[in-house]
């Protein structure tokens, strides 16, 4: 059976993301870099407004989008993680059982998100985070 376009379009602009954040984080393969923009996605999406999740959301490839609101339960945010321990220390216990330095997938996964979405945008789901937590997003605004 034939894929549509716009079926095709998405798969590829998934696999464009997986594939990149698997090269710069230098992952195994592309599921350990889904396990990692899964957790991320969910962890980041959590600590929005919703009005901010939605923005956010909508600079994303369809199926990442799909990916970033899976088990969502928007009366339930945002919650508030008020330190970049906290933060860290949630994701180590949902990135189980893989063993990627946690920072660093945080780091990795902010830093494709900074390369793909307006600047402005990353600007204001950084307005919504403490400042420890903000330090974890890339300094320039390419993402690197």
């Amino acid at each position: 059976m034939a894929v549509s376009t716009p079926v095709a379009h998405a798969v590829q602009s998934m696999q464009e993301w997986l594939k990149e954040l698997k090269d710069s984080g230098e992952l195994a393969d592309e599921a350990a870099a889904y396990s990692i923009l899964r957790t991320v996605l969910h962890q980041l999406r959590d600590r929005l407004t919703i009005e901010e999740a939605v923005d956010l959301s909508a600079q994303m490839p369809l199926m990442v989008r799909g990916l970033f609101f899976e088990h969502w339960r928007p009366h339930k945010v945002p919650r508030k993680i008020r330190s970049k321990t906290v933060f860290l220390d949630e994701l180590t216990a949902a990135i189980l059982p893989h063993t990627y330095p946690v920072e660093w997938a945080v780091r990795t996964v902010f830093g494709l998100l900074a390369r793909h979405c307006d600047p402005g945008e990353i600007a204001n789901v950084k307005a919504q985070l403490p400042d420890d937590i903000k330090e974890l997003w890339p300094a320039s605004a390419d993402g690197r």
